[in-house]
């Protein structure tokens, strides 16, 4: 980067970015539904910060489209190779069962990404509950859990963590977020045990009489993909770029064409989620260049230092905006202190803070990340009655906050 910082206006394409991200699906809908309106719009407020970089610094716009590509390919495997796998059947829809579902979508969710996970694991949940009335709260700890908190432990497990990855973060340097894993996992779980307990008991008996005789026990249909989702994490783990890029995009065309139509179909796989994914991200990762330049010329005279501070305000944001482009703002915004080079060039507590304040916190509302809203879609398309925007908040600001507080006093 050149010696001097861009003037702060430059800021605003990625604030109008991420802004749209947060309202449009809100205010027009039926527009935003349409990914070519969303590629218009990267297009459009990534423009003028193409013109500048291109004459300020041509090999900024190298670097990041290096990152775009790597992300995106990423995603693209997992969700391809995920896309061909089902998991059928249905049991009796017990609190034991539904948090085995939850603990095993946790730890799914560190290995094949909070997306995969989520996409793998929820119509086989649905399923096992419904002959319940009361599931609403099962898929609101899904979200929590499977789509959001459950990726803390590798690169593969959440979009942040796989920036940082790209950004320098050694592969294993994300094991070391375990304890604060296992306390909330294990906590979410206990709560949610105590509180799925309390309404199957006042389920309608006809339900759990119904329930009971529907047992269809699970199976997994395009089981074979296990092999390509392997061969992905061990690409991630042991090559470096292009080959690992390389070897991603072999595995998922290997599963495509590998996976009977069939499983396809009943998954309800198409090209759109990740299409959107793909122009959404576009245009994020081209705005934010001149953002991240500032933090790391002027990071220092924003006041935030201590890692508990991190923890809160990267959090915070990343409950409305996009968590992926939030970590990276604040790696920068770490990295702009000059603090001791542990990692990256800031400190362990540091990175850890900002890991976890984005991770967890994405959980905060439907736009905190891409499964939350993908989850409850397919919720209701099953018919179960999902809170309202604000509505969901309520559940995770009374629930996940606390548990944010012990967070901060234990570890932070």
């Amino acid at each position: 980067m050149t010696g001097a910082a861009p003037p702060v206006a430059w800021v605003l394409p990625f604030a109008g970015m991420l802004l749209a991200i947060a309202i449009c699906p809100l205010v027009m809908p039926h527009w935003w539904e349409h990914n070519r309106n969303k590629f218009l719009l990267s297009c459009a407020l990534g423009a003028p910060v193409l013109v500048l970089y291109l004459g300020r610094h041509p090999g900024a716009l190298v670097a990041t489209a290096e990152e775009y590509l790597s992300f995106l390919i990423l995603l693209a495997s997992l969700y391809v190779i995920t896309g061909g796998m089902l998991l059928r059947g249905d049991l009796e829809a017990t609190p034991l069962t539904n948090t085995t579902f939850l603990a095993t979508g946790s730890i799914l969710a560190s290995v094949i990404g909070t997306t995969g996970a989520s996409m793998v694991l929820i119509r086989p949940l649905l399923q096992t509950n419904r002959e319940r009335k009361r599931v609403r709260h099962t898929v609101i700890f899904f979200i929590f859990l499977v789509s959001n908190i459950g990726g803390l432990l590798t690169p593969l497990g959440d979009p942040p963590l796989f920036l940082g990855y790209l950004r320098g973060v050694p592969f294993t340097w994300t094991f070391r977020l375990w304890p604060p894993w296992v306390i909330a996992v294990g906590a979410l779980l206990l709560t949610y045990f105590i509180w799925d307990s309390i309404h199957h008991a006042r389920e309608p008996l006809a339900a759990l009489k119904r329930d009971r005789s529907e047992i269809e026990p699970l199976r997994v249909l395009g089981g074979l993909n296990a092999l390509p989702l392997a061969g992905v994490v061990l690409s991630v783990a042991f090559l470096q770029a292009p080959w690992r890029e390389v070897a991603m995009v072999a595995l998922a065309c290997l599963s495509f064409w590998r996976t009977p139509r069939h499983v396809h179909r009943a998954n309800g796989f198409t090209s759109y989620p990740i299409v959107e994914v793909a122009v959404l991200f576009f245009g994020i990762f081209l705005t934010m260049i001149p953002a991240l330049e500032l933090l790391r010329l002027r990071g220092g005279e924003l006041g935030v230092r201590e890692p508990w501070q991190f923890f809160w305000v990267s959090g915070m944001l990343s409950s409305f905006l996009d968590n992926a482009p939030t970590y990276l703002t604040f790696l920068s915004l770490a990295q702009g202190l000059h603090l001791a080079d542990e990692v990256v060039g800031v400190t362990h507590a540091v990175l850890a803070a900002i890991s976890v304040g984005c991770v967890f916190m994405g959980a905060n509302s439907y736009i905190g990340n891409a499964p939350n809203f993908m989850v409850k879609s397919v919720a209701e398309e099953a018919k179960v009655r999902m809170p309202s925007f604000f509505g969901y908040m309520v559940y995770s600001l009374g629930i996940l906050g606390p548990l944010y507080l012990v967070l901060t006093f234990l570890f932070l």
